[in-house]
């Protein structure tokens, strides 16, 4: 087993339909086996879940990921969070890492990826935010969604129908970011609305997993270990058994709704009612990329 510490936590949470949400949740970061240094980092604390993954220098990496999740926990202390808080923040980490000329410079950056729960008087969902290649999953009824869009290349490539899936999991730019929050970039996240159901399971997490397990992968180790501690160590051995190329960062988090009705989809959409894009999620297992645990070896240049 891997020597880096798991974090765990749970809270109870108030519904506006009187219902509570039972939230659990482990979180673990690691340097891999080929790098020197740790650029990665996370912030689980309620109600925001983020991985951040930096880039750039030998440590300008690791000052805009802990500048960038430093900011972050600043600002859910401070009050609701919100796409305008979030921004806020973003928008003093890039002031953060341009206080480091010694050590940054237009190259250096990271990724911010994670969900918040948004609580209404009226209304409950989870909003996912995204910049950069880092990702949120979700299993939901057995099967695994990517609910974020990689900011990347190969990503580009993908959409304009140049590459296939396959092509891109070992596409030699593949660790090529399109957007970051850094010096030389905007501090604008992609959002996405989910509703809150009993039984889903989140899945944030650096490339250095994705690098080392396909999405079939994750969603095995999900089955196989109930508890997110467990999920989260079965998942971080599985990506060092693989290669560890890149630093690893994982947080899952668990979903229950005690007495919630199930949702009846077929229904739904007999009655024609209107489909939100977050009811779409998941896509069948089918989508997974892969049917293996195991990716490619070969070993990617530096970020």
């Amino acid at each position: 087993m891997s020597d880096a510490p798991t974090t765990t936590q749970s809270q109870t949470v108030a519904l506006p339909t009187g219902l509570d949400a039972i939230l659990t949740w482990a979180g673990v970061t690691h340097r891999g086996r080929k790098r020197d240094i740790n650029q990665d980092a996370l912030l689980t604390a309620y109600p925001l879940f983020v991985v951040a993954d930096g880039m750039g220098g030998h440590i300008g990496g690791e000052i805009a990921s802990a500048s960038t999740i430093d900011r972050l926990q600043r600002m859910v202390g401070k009050g609701p969070v919100s796409p305008e808080a979030i921004e806020k923040a973003l928008v003093k980490a890039v002031r953060d890492i341009g206080d480091h000329p010694e050590t940054t410079d237009e190259g250096t950056g990271t990724t911010v990826t994670g969900v918040y729960l948004d609580i209404t008087d009226q209304d409950a969902h989870w909003v996912a935010l995204n910049i950069g290649d880092s990702r949120v999953y979700i299993q939901r009824d057995d099967a695994l969604a990517q609910v974020t869009t990689d900011h990347s290349l190969v990503q580009e490539l993908v959409a304009a129908g140049r590459l296939s899936p396959e092509e891109a999991e070992n596409h030699p730019y593949g660790n090529v970011i399109t957007r970051a929050v850094g010096p030389s970039e905007g501090a604008v996240p992609d959002y996405v609305r989910l509703d809150v159901r009993d039984g889903d399971r989140f899945v944030i997490c650096s490339d250095g997993l994705t690098k080392e397990l396909t999405d079939y992968g994750i969603l095995h180790f999900l089955r196989l270990h109930a508890d997110p501690e467990a999920a989260v160590d079965a998942m971080l051995e599985a990506a060092l058994e693989n290669g560890g190329r890149d630093n690893i960062t994982i947080v899952v988090l668990n979903v229950a709704v005690p007495g919630q009705q199930p949702v009846d989809e077929d229904a739904v959409r007999t009655a024609e009612a209107p489909i939100a894009a977050d009811d779409d999620v998941p896509a069948s297992e089918e989508t997974a990329t892969h049917d293996a645990a195991g990716s490619s070896t070969e070993d990617d240049p530096e970020r």
